[in-house]
């Protein structure tokens, strides 16, 4: 479909077309050439009714039509017993067509000086615009792309994408459901953590529909200015129309759509207001599908999430450990690797797909960087902390501090693979050992990590009488852990927790995790060694210790 812009242009084309050929109709020399004897019988014939004399030739007008002959090869004495009318020669064809380029340029300017000024003229006069150049600097023409990611590049989404493939088939078959009396959602809300691939699923939709894709960010909607953000919203949908069948993508709507409450903010609330008017105002045949994102959903408008506009939720969640056998297998595909799979997919617990990509590229800079010639699993060992929780610098820690943390590190990993807590190895100069996730866990489980938090400081208490303050981050927590218990998730001793309640918790577990260190004492003088020698540990190297005391 031609946007406004192309129509103009071919008005103007077509309109110079017809005027060219209305002046060469009335201007061209239709006069038939004669020869001299022609004409000197034609004059002694009296044949001539008008002699019209020009610069170049002498034309005589004839009631069989207009002759003409050159003017150098006729003299006056022929014509004195003719009436003789001379032409002066005022280019008269090239003073129209100049004038009407004139005009036509005059126009073109006068158009772009209004559009430049935002002028433009009513029955009510002249009215002038507050140029949106003037209110911000991001006022570039809202752009559709076509997307390159497909399904196939996107790993472990099987469940969202049977979801998706209905929507698809819509765009590409629209006649079907109609017949049948269907009708698609107006809009789809994807929602999800960081990380899982929100973005690249709605592109894939785009891609698979081969439909344009119009993508936004909800912040870019935010704008200091009162009715930016508002108009934002309409120029997307009207772009978005003028080109469907299409899809629009709002990512982390939550930016716009929050929930409207008490703190008055009328620029949000207008470019709200603005985007549920645009989403009621086009019709599920109209070949539009509005696609957006969120991690937070329950922050959003409830008029956002209402019937009729965003009535289809899928929610993307973090990949199962099939899933992410899956998304490894994308991103390993041209890495040359000697790798179990399923080992990597085991050790990336709570890992979404991004974490999943930065983990394969950050082994596979860490293997050539050893000049390797594959990527093993002991590069994923070397480089996991380092994804997960990002590099620090190391400390300088003198001989006393080592020992300290030497046995910190060593109750920790005892007690995390007594356990059987999800991790793979410790690094001596890794503070965490794994990250903290909101996944379900029963009471036992979420005790054993406290105990596993507080493990390295019971250690040094029982060995050195005191412990150092490195144990802040293990210790808050651990803390925040009980609290959760208690408050959240009524597994105190009552439902309804008891003000001593994380207090009584957290003694309990401590003077358990200092029994279980006890009697595995000699196991953690020997993890001890192997971390004042080597600086790291293999979960499976501590099974094999406790192996032979258990």
């Amino acid at each position: 479909m031609l946007n406004s812009k192309t129509n103009r242009i071919a008005l103007y084309i077509s309109a110079v077309t017809i005027i060219s050929l209305i002046l060469f109709a009335l201007f061209r020399d239709n006069a038939d050439a004669i020869t001299l004897r022609e004409a000197n019988t034609m004059l002694q014939e009296k044949s001539v009714e008008k002699v019209i004399v020009a610069k170049k030739y002498v034309y005589l007008k004839t009631k069989y039509g207009l002759f003409k002959i050159a003017s150098s090869q006729v003299s006056p004495k022929m014509f004195i017993d003719q009436k003789v009318e001379v032409n002066e020669d005022s280019n008269a064809l090239l003073y129209i067509l100049f004038t009407i380029f004139f005009l036509g340029v005059l126009s073109f300017v006068l158009r772009w000086w209004q559009k430049k000024e935002g002028i433009f003229f009513s029955t009510k006069g002249v009215i002038k615009e507050k140029s949106s150049r003037d209110l911000s600097s991001d006022t570039s023409t809202i752009k559709a792309t076509k997307s390159d990611v497909s399904f196939d590049d996107i790993g472990g989404i099987s469940d969202v994408k049977i979801e998706l493939e209905e929507i698809i088939d819509f765009m590409k078959n629209p006649k079907r459901y109609k017949s049948f009396g269907a009708h698609m959602p107006r809009g789809v809300l994807l929602v999800g953590p960081p990380g899982v691939g929100k973005t690249m699923i709605a592109k894939a939709v785009a891609n698979a529909a081969n439909v344009p894709f119009y993508y936004q960010s909800g912040a870019s909607f935010v704008q200091i200015y009162v009715g930016m953000g508002a108009k934002r919203v309409h120029e997307l949908f009207v772009a978005a129309k003028k080109n469907a069948p299409s899809i629009i993508f709002i990512d982390e709507i939550d930016a716009v759509g929050k929930k409207r409450g008490g703190e008055r903010n009328d620029e949000r609330e207008g470019t709200l207001n603005q985007l549920l008017t645009e989403m009621d105002g086009f019709e599920g045949s109209s070949g539009v599908i509005v696609v957006a994102a969120t991690n937070k959903i329950d922050v959003l408008d409830e008029a956002l999430l209402r019937a009729g506009r965003f009535d289809r939720r899928i929610f993307v969640e973090l990949p199962t450990k099939r899933e992410r056998e899956a998304i490894l297998s994308k991103y390993l595909a041209k890495i040359p690797h000697e790798l179990d799979i399923e080992v990597v997919a085991n050790m990336t617990v709570g890992f979404n797909g991004a974490l999943l990509a930065a983990l394969v590229n950050e082994a596979a800079l860490f293997s050539l960087r050893q000049k390797a010639f594959h990527v093993t699993i002991e590069h994923f060992y070397d480089v996991k902390d380092k994804v997960m929780f990002g590099k620090k610098k190391l400390q300088m820690l003198s001989e006393k501090q080592k020992e300290f943390r030497i046995t910190y590190q060593a109750a920790k990993v005892i007690v995390a693979t007594y356990f059987n807590i999800a991790f793979e190895k410790l690094m001596l100069s890794n503070e965490k050992l794994t990250p903290a996730t909101d996944e379900p866990f029963i009471k036992k489980e979420l005790e054993a990590r406290v105990m596993m938090l507080l493990a390295g400081t019971v250690a040094c208490d029982i060995k050195y009488k005191e412990h150092a303050s490195s144990v802040k981050s293990d210790l808050d927590e651990a803390k925040e852990v009980v609290k959760k218990m208690c408050e959240s998730y009524g597994m105190g001793s009552s439902l309804l927790p008891e003000q001593s309640e994380q207090k009584h918790i957290l003694e309990k577990l401590y003077k358990e995790t200092e029994a279980l260190l006890i009697s595995l004492s000699s196991i953690l003088k020997r993890v001890e060694l192997e971390l004042q020698e080597r600086e790291s540990i293999t979960k499976s190297a501590v099974q094999m210790l406790l192996d032979e005391v258990l």
